[in-house]
């Protein structure tokens, strides 16, 4: 995968445009936010989350579904459990993952961030394929947008306390930013 800052969009990695999206405001790009998703929660490769994405999701295939037919959100990028990355919205525009959220004082995160989606649970472990791309991803979101630092990537439990609690107590902080420190792989 290689990420075209000018355009916003990373090469070699699938693309499955969302039209969840608007133009980011000021075109500032400061903030990275982990989360998770399953769609039917705990199911993986099932491909939901693409056509929840897209707005293609049949709500009448899981009863979860009928809970959020309504909603229409994105990410820039979902990491599949096999570490397969695809990427819904341009970096350069607002994917709509954040919601209701605040970091250090400043509300709206869609505006300043990008959004990287894990497949997985609160409660379950990810997968070492899915560190290593999302170790691979990171760096290069820290190159190209320098807004981005170590400090400023956080979970979307930490924008959205007490609403949100992914990408949960199975993410293993430490060995995500240990292996951005030393610039190792994530073991």
């Amino acid at each position: 995968m290689q990420l075209d800052p000018a355009s916003g969009w990373c090469h070699g990695i699938r693309h499955c445009p969302s039209p969840n999206f608007n133009e980011r405001p000021g075109g500032e790009i400061s903030l990275l936010v982990v989360h998770n998703i399953s769609l039917p929660p705990a199911q993986f490769a099932t491909g939901k989350v693409l056509e929840f994405f897209q707005n293609r999701l049949d709500v009448t295939e899981h009863p979860y579904f009928e809970g959020i037919a309504d909603l229409r959100v994105s990410a820039h990028f979902l990491i599949e459990r096999d570490g397969a990355v695809t990427q819904f919205v341009s970096c350069l525009d607002r994917a709509w993952h954040a919601g209701i959220s605040s970091f250090e004082g400043r509300e709206v995160c869609n505006d300043f961030s990008l959004g990287v989606e894990l497949e997985g649970t609160d409660d379950l472990p990810f997968t070492d394929a899915q560190y290593q791309s999302l170790i691979e991803l990171t760096r290069q979101l820290l190159a190209a947008y320098k807004g981005i630092t170590r400090q400023r990537i956080c979970g979307h439990s930490d924008i959205a306390p007490g609403r949100k609690t992914d990408p949960g107590s199975a993410f293993d902080w430490a060995r995500f930013r240990g292996a951005l420190q030393d610039g190792g792989q994530a073991q």
